[in-house]
């Protein structure tokens, strides 16, 4: 399997060259079906039953196990969109510098599709019937929070026992298995407009009011314990000379417990049922709606059985945990062992510099097919 893997390194660049040169950010619909269609045409080589799930206005979300699987008992979700905009590609293309492989998208996570790809290759060429044993989602707008996708996800968990998600390893090579779960907050205070230097008694600061609903809040946070609420974003007034009539924050919150979701909407709720500028009205919108991946004992037990494998193959492998969400949180929160960052290593995602890591891709892929393998047995 390993000698496979490695012979076909150069076709697996040269896929992922093909990938990343499509524009295909979460909001660019014909160019995240354009990745979609030329992975569902490799699946479909591989014996693979695609099922499309059709999307108006982000891309289209595809279902996909082997045509002989009746219970497969592993999903892997792996994401076909990117944070980058339309025209990114023709700014900065793929390229190769040395070891590493740049472009939009090339480790988050265009490499980790053609990982799959060839784990499932591999799987094949050594006749393991595990392909038969995974479930697959490709989905299209995780980089917005899985608008569309999230109950395509939580769907398909559950009675699944094992969830392999695959983004990127973390720069020193490390799995993912917890992520801070959270969501977000727009509060709205209306007050009454009046000019400062005439008649400011007649005013009622919209802006005064939500200075102190920005203390209020910040109070909330409890970094031992892994909450933070963070008011991020401000706007309000309409002049220097007047008081304001209107102000907005908007709010980020992070939650490392599934239970501190409850806790901090009713404390926020509560800062926002009451007023200390008399005369000012309050509206609040937002919930925390992306549930954290928590470090389990199920999710323990699968990590252990992915680092057996890794020291089967030379391959050392830790964990880690991260503050930002992902669709590990989704299949974690439906009570399926979750193990992230199943992808190759790479890292400034999100950037002009996003980079892979080339000689992680053959290693990674066969970590992948090797516990997939495993897991089946």
């Amino acid at each position: 399997m390993e000698t496979f893997i490695q012979g076909k390194k150069t076709e697996m660049l040269q896929l992922i060259e093909q990938l990343v040169n499509i524009d295909s950010g979460s909001y660019v619909k014909k160019g995240v079906d354009r990745v979609g269609a030329i992975l569902k045409e490799k699946y479909e080589e591989l014996g693979f039953i695609v099922d499309v799930k059709e999307e108006k206005v982000f891309g289209n979300n595809m279902v996909i196990q082997h045509k002989n699987a009746k219970d497969p008992k592993i999903i892997l979700v792996a994401h076909m969109d990117t944070v980058f905009p339309e025209g990114t590609v023709a700014k900065r293309p793929f390229t190769i510098e040395g070891s590493r492989a740049y472009g939009p998208g090339v480790v988050d996570m265009k490499s980790s599709q053609v990982e799959l790809i060839y784990a499932i290759k591999a799987l094949q060429k050594v006749g393991s019937k595990s392909v038969e044993n995974i479930l697959i989602i490709l989905n299209v707008d995780e980089e917005l929070g899985s608008i569309t996708s999230r109950p395509l996800i939580e769907k398909h968990s559950k009675g699944k026992e094992y969830a392999l998600i695959m983004e990127p390893a973390r720069k020193d090579g490390s799995l993912v298995t917890a992520r801070r779960g959270g969501g977000h907050y727009e509060i709205v205070v209306k007050g009454k407009a009046a000019h400062s230097g005439i008649e400011p008694e007649n005013g009622r600061s919209a802006i005064e009011e939500l200075a102190y609903k920005i203390i209020q809040l910040h109070q909330l946070n409890d970094h031992e314990k892994g909450i933070s609420v963070n008011v991020g974003l401000i706007e309000g007034g309409s002049s220097v000379n007047t008081v304001s009539a209107n102000a907005v924050a908007h709010v980020d919150i992070r939650i490392s417990q599934l239970e501190q979701a409850a806790y901090l909407e009713k404390k926020i709720k509560e800062i926002c049922s009451k007023t200390e500028v008399a005369g000012t009205k309050i509206e609040i919108e937002g919930a925390i709606n992306r549930p954290p991946m928590e470090f389990n004992h199920q999710t323990e037990e699968l990590f252990h059985i992915i680092q057996d494998v890794g020291k089967e193959i030379g391959l050392k492998v830790k964990y880690t945990a991260t503050g930002g969400g992902g669709d590990a949180s989704f299949t974690s929160a439906t009570g399926v062992a979750t193990v992230d960052g199943l992808g190759p290593v790479g890292g400034n995602a999100h950037s002009e510099r996003e980079y892979l890591e080339i000689d992680t891709l053959p290693e990674r892929t066969l970590l992948l097919a090797k516990t997939i393998h495993r897991l089946s047995e």
